[in-house]
């Protein structure tokens, strides 16, 4: 028995050492924490479970069986962060560089294939150079067999990828299916080939932060959701991030205790949308003043920034919100702002999150950049994902709802189930101007009439009252009443109930 113990601790010891104290003086060096310090931070104390401890991979070429580190590269097994069950595997770049083998890939697996038995979120750590060249197709096969998991988890369990050092070739596909994809400022990057590659090829000379670092994926691709300054600041932001997710698509989201009435009004709307229509303001102040304790968690902040998603508590409650934002392209829908919200609308409606949508569009982005890039079936994945949606959906109209954003926000006709607006709100095909320059388009050059023909369809039309009179705005409310009402909708529509046609799947315009 003392002899099997004294070999049991012997290898717990190897394994919890990785590649060795040189390599984890180097992950030390370049800013980064190892595998099993990322998840004492994420996980409650003392609370996580290891497995597959002795795992080791079974190649035999290239020198690779005088090679053998208990855990190959991964830890897994499961924790909870704030009390709450998760799933985690963190992948050790100490060990081969964190290289995927066959091994690697099982464990990750059995992980994933765990996680759905029981209904639990799964949390990877990425920080892995990518298949392990010296197993060839076996660790291509591993990395199917995880894309495999995530397709399946997909809906039914969240997937959260935190990527904290590279991640490159096959290996960012699996990412690319999850459901959350946040990175670490100038320790992570993400690209399917990389920048020796990209030289050969295209003869175009780039830095690999250049080419998939943090700040690429989170301003211009929008791969990344977030991007953190380092690996202590990411993983205490993804614990905060945790609280706002249901465990599995099978239940409601977490009620967590708040001070803050529901009933609060907030006199400092009134003022908010300014009188001129062509003044921005911030959207944002108005969800922050809506918000319990005016706590927001904001997706892909530095990314199509026309829109904002992301999450907040009303009476304790998670609440997703997708908002135009006027203080740029004056709230414009385009291509990447509709893409944005109709994949976070999508994952909402997947965790039985109901959404608050806040309107203030003036419509498409025109242009031929936005015409040859798609704008039409990137438009229409937003429609798509709020007809489909059937988690309450409540919609405040704020100012401008023109044209078909009218419609694609979340309008009654998408079956909203509380449409709301202020007193501001100009509903209508397009604004004064522009339809009178159409309607009267004989009078254009006889600016006097013009003035007055706008003027009079800006009384008549620029106004809730015309979609009020019709049932499709519910009221029109002041603006300091806000949180109060949107809090009784949220309340009364808890138990909504409403079922999609069976089919296999929609066909979404991709």
């Amino acid at each position: 028995m003392k002899e099997i113990l004294e070999q049991l601790e012997e290898k717990r010891s190897r394994a919890r050492l990785g590649g060795g104290q040189k390599r984890i003086d180097a992950q030390h060096a370049k800013g980064k924490l190892t595998a099993r310090e990322r998840l004492d931070l994420l996980l409650d104390e003392g609370s996580f479970e290891e497995w597959d401890m002795f795992v080791e991979h079974r190649c035999t070429d290239f020198g690779m069986d005088q090679q053998h580190v208990p855990g190959d590269g991964v830890v897994i097994g499961y924790g909870t962060i704030n009390g709450r069950l998760v799933f985690v595997f963190s992948q050790d770049f100490t060990v081969f560089g964190g290289s995927l083998s066959e091994a690697h890939a099982e464990k990750i697996c059995k992980l994933m294939d765990q996680a759905m038995k029981v209904g639990a979120p799964v949390i990877g750590l990425n920080d892995s150079g990518g298949a392990r060249i010296q197993e060839g197709v076996a660790s291509l096969g591993g990395y199917a067999e995880v894309f495999q998991r995530n397709v399946m988890a997909s809906g039914v369990i969240p997937q959260i990828s935190m990527v904290m050092g590279p991640c490159a070739g096959g290996a960012v596909y699996s990412p690319a299916i999850t459901d959350f994809i946040f990175m670490v400022q100038d320790s992570s990057y993400m690209f399917v080939t990389g920048p020796d590659v990209v030289k050969t090829v295209t003869h175009e000379t780039v830095t690999a932060e250049e080419l998939g670092g943090a700040n690429t994926h989170s301003t211009k691709s929008g791969v990344a959701d977030l991007a953190f300054d380092n690996d202590v600041d990411a993983l205490h932001k993804l614990r905060r991030f945790v609280n706002y997710l249901p465990a599995n698509n099978r239940e409601k989201p977490p009620v967590w205790p708040t001070e803050d009435s529901a009933d609060r009004i907030d006199m400092s709307l009134d003022t908010l949308v300014p009188s001129d229509p062509n003044k921005p303001y911030d959207m944002k102040e108005l969800i922050l003043k809506v918000a319990d304790e005016s706590e927001f968690f904001e997706l892909q902040v530095s990314y199509a920034k026309n829109i904002i998603t992301g999450f907040i508590r009303i009476e304790g409650s998670t609440v997703g919100v997708v908002a135009n934002q006027p203080m740029v392209m004056a709230g414009c829908l385009d291509i990447d702002a509709s893409r944005k919200a109709a994949r976070f609308i999508r994952f909402c409606d997947a965790f039985n999150i109901p959404v608050l949508t806040l309107v203030d569009v003036p419509g498409f982005m025109p242009g031929t950049s936005q015409e040859y890039g798609g704008i039409i079936k990137h438009g229409a994945k937003l429609l798509y994902a709020y007809a489909e949606c059937t988690v309450p959906k409540v919609t405040l109209i704020t100012r401008k709802a023109y044209g078909g954003a009218y419609d694609v926000m979340a309008s009654k006709h998408l079956r909203g189930d509380v449409n709301l607006a202020w007193p501001t709100a100009e509903i209508a095909v397009m604004g004064p101007k522009g339809a009178v320059e159409i309607i009267f388009r004989n009078d254009i050059g006889d600016q006097e009439k013009i003035d007055a023909r706008t003027e009079e369809y800006r009384k008549k039309f620029a106004n809730p009252f015309i979609a009020g009179k019709r049932g499709y705005i519910d009221d029109v409310i002041i603006p300091h009443s806000t949180r109060k009402r949107v809090a009784r909708s949220l309340a009364m529509l808890k138990n909504k109930s409403i079922e999609n046609p069976w089919r296999k799947h929609g066909n979404i315009p991709l």
